[in-house]
């Protein structure tokens, strides 16, 4: 890992540190929660990655938290904003949990397990994606929440990456793909921090 990339990751960890301690407020107790666990998941991601290297993106557990991340933004984004399918998306992202808990911890499902992955994350993403531009359109949010909508598309683009290198066939080199992580992971948190600037 370059110097670059550990000051990239630094100021991530950063921006999520400030987004926990002053940026989530004036929000309902459950929002706030799962907001916290996903900055909280950032933070920590961030700095296992200086402190470790990529190499610890291999870690079963590492997967398993990176997991939250978007499971738990896109769940107090649902629970903030679309009451009616609280229900709904906390039976997928429980569900979603469970079986990425299942599939990486036990060797026998393989590729499977990527498969689960990619599929979480790729809801939870789209979510995070959709459902903020949704509220823009329909004047419910101010401009600049679009913001977490940015967001939310340059996770599911990091995460699908991630899922296609590791099925074996990847959209980029390895080495590319390692190269681009840390600046998709400091544009993410900006634009998350900037979007819920906007609430």
């Amino acid at each position: 890992m370059s110097p670059r990339d550990r000051a990239l990751l630094l100021v991530t960890g950063l921006l999520a540190a400030y987004q926990i301690t002053f940026g989530i407020d004036q929000m309902c107790i459950t929002s706030i929660c799962a907001y916290t666990v996903a900055f909280g998941i950032l933070l920590v991601s961030s700095l296992l990655l200086i402190i470790l290297g990529f190499e610890v993106l291999e870690s079963p557990i590492v997967v398993i938290l990176a997991t939250i991340l978007p499971l738990s933004l896109s769940f107090g984004l649902v629970w903030q904003y679309f009451p009616a399918g609280r229900d709904l998306y906390f039976g997928f992202a429980l569900a979603g949990l469970l079986a990425i808990i299942i599939t990486r911890l036990l060797p026998m499902f393989g590729k499977i397990s990527t498969v689960v992955l990619a599929l979480v994350h790729g809801v939870s993403g789209l979510v995070i994606t959709i459902l903020p531009l949704v509220l823009v359109i329909q004047g419910s949010m101010p401009a600049g929440f679009v913001l977490l909508s940015l967001g939310g598309a340059l996770i599911g683009v990091g995460g699908l990456l991630l899922s296609f290198l590791r099925l074996g066939k990847p959209i980029l080199s390895r080495q590319q793909i390692l190269t681009l992580l840390p600046v998709l992971l400091l544009l993410m948190t900006a634009a998350y921090v900037g979007g819920f600037a906007f609430t």
